[in-house]
């Protein structure tokens, strides 16, 4: 069952820590503990959601301080490429913004580039919210439904949960990034 606060405190912070490294395995990590009731369902998904969101949050802010460097704004600000990409992810923050959140790899540098070319904090942190909502719900809604089957009720098939929820977001998001890149393409 659920453990102490202490520990539900720790099993919080670990959560939101791992998401920092490893957003993906984390999301599985959460709906596992969930599914095992050794954290609450509603503790899991705010911590994965708080981890995702302050680590957007802290590439947006990495791109602003970089941006205070003289050497990256001058490297940067002297190809006509970039004065172009910073129009359009001004222009179509959003979209782009949304999209990011959900292509393999790109949204590091997407997200730390958004705040090295001033796209607006608030715009910014309304995209990030909303993306990530839906991402966490989606994603650890999914993992938790799985745990939840017949299968993995079990407690000697249990820990399967892991790899297998690894495995299907690796091929999803392989799926994604080659549906979107033939579609742009």
């Amino acid at each position: 069952m659920f453990q102490d606060n202490l520990s539900l405190t720790t099993l919080f912070l670990g959560i939101v820590l791992f998401s920092y490294l490893l957003e993906d395995l984390a999301i599985v990590t959460a709906a596992t503990l969930a599914v095992e009731q050794v954290m609450p369902t509603y503790a899991a998904l705010l911590a994965i959601f708080v981890g995702i969101s302050t680590g957007d949050f802290g590439l947006y802010f990495i791109g602003k301080t970089a941006k205070k460097v003289r050497f990256l704004r001058y490297r940067l600000f002297r190809y006509h490429h970039a004065r172009s990409m910073r129009r359009k992810l001004h222009k179509q923050a959003f979209l782009t913004l949304f999209f990011i959140r959900f292509i393999p790899g790109l949204r590091a540098a997407g997200f730390t580039l958004s705040g090295f070319l001033d796209v607006p904090k608030i715009k910014f942190f309304i995209v990030v919210l909303t993306a990530t909502a839906l991402w966490t719900i989606l994603v650890f809604g999914s993992f938790f439904q799985l745990g939840n089957a017949q299968l993995f009720q079990d407690n000697q098939t249990s820990w399967l949960l892991i790899p297998i929820g690894l495995c299907l977001i690796l091929l999803l998001n392989k799926l994604v990034t080659k549906a979107l890149f033939k579609v742009r393409g």
